[in-house]
């Protein structure tokens, strides 16, 4: 645990104890309390930003207990490998669908840890990061176009799902899965429909798959740059459906998703 700073206010600028704030850790109790009462207002402003930064780390703090739940329930059943499964690109036009398994080591601080659609894209990269870092394990897998076209997503989604726990090296004794449970696994699991906002583990599994897809679909831009990929990642936006009329299906898009389907009907009639 890194060391409290103890040193005294009145003796700094307003400069160096901003600079002591933004790069401490942690900072002792009796330098907070000395920033209240100095007598410079720009000292004040930085004892409020303090404790405006505290109380919201507290709210995030209470929020990732909450998620923790169901975890704790399984750890006091005697389960301790419990792996969070969750998928992140069901909807979109183009691309893969990528699923993503964490595996926790109990309770751990991750502030602002929630469902990846909630979060920017900034603070999902931080936060995949993190999980990453403090993870016991961690698996990335996906499902291709091809096998979206064979199987369909429903079944696509399952098979890159698998294929996450599977890839973990530590075998998992319980899986808590976002929405609908993995067929043909042989382990213990609990469907939790909205899970991403009701399990670490599955948060942590959402961050890491979302992140992974919008990276494979950035990959997709340098390739076809002509769709956007890169801004909306393969959902059917406004610009994304007038670069598909405008140029037509490529070999990354779903052709078996409605409007994909229907511009290749179009095709289709038009050459006959």
């Amino acid at each position: 645990m890194p060391k409290k700073l103890k040193c005294d206010p009145g003796t700094l600028t307003v400069a160096q104890i901003k600079k002591i704030v933004a790069h401490s850790a942690q900072l002792d109790n009796e330098f907070i309390a000395s920033l209240a009462v100095d007598h410079r207002v720009g000292v004040r402003n930085i004892y409020r930003s303090v404790q405006q930064k505290a109380i919201e780390h507290d709210r995030k703090l209470a929020f990732l207990k909450k998620l923790f739940i169901h975890e704790n329930d399984l750890y006091d059943q005697g389960f301790s490998i419990i792996a969070g499964v969750d998928e992140a690109g069901r909807g979109p036009l183009a691309g893969p669908v990528v699923a993503a398994a964490v595996v926790l080591p109990g309770f751990v601080e991750l502030p602002g840890l929630r469902d990846s659609k909630k979060l920017s894209p900034e603070a999902r990269r931080k936060m995949a990061v993190m999980i990453k870092e403090v993870s016991l394990d961690w698996s990335v897998s996906l499902s291709t176009v091809n096998e979206i076209l064979c199987y369909n997503i429903y079944w696509a989604s399952l098979l890159a799902m698998k294929r996450a726990v599977q890839g973990l090296q530590y075998k998992p004794e319980y899986l808590l899965v976002d929405g609908f449970p993995i067929k043909d696994l042989d382990v213990h699991q609990t469907a939790l429909v909205g899970g991403d906002d009701l399990s670490a583990s599955i948060a942590a599994a959402s961050v890491l798959a979302k992140v992974t897809r919008d990276e494979l679909m950035t990959v997709l831009h340098i390739m076809h740059p002509q769709y956007g990929f890169k801004k909306h990642k393969g959902y059917g936006t406004k610009e994304h459906l007038q670069a598909l009329q405008a140029y037509g299906p490529c070999a990354a898009h779903r052709a078996d998703f409605a409007p994909v389907k229907r511009l290749l009907h179009c095709n289709k009639i038009k050459e006959g």
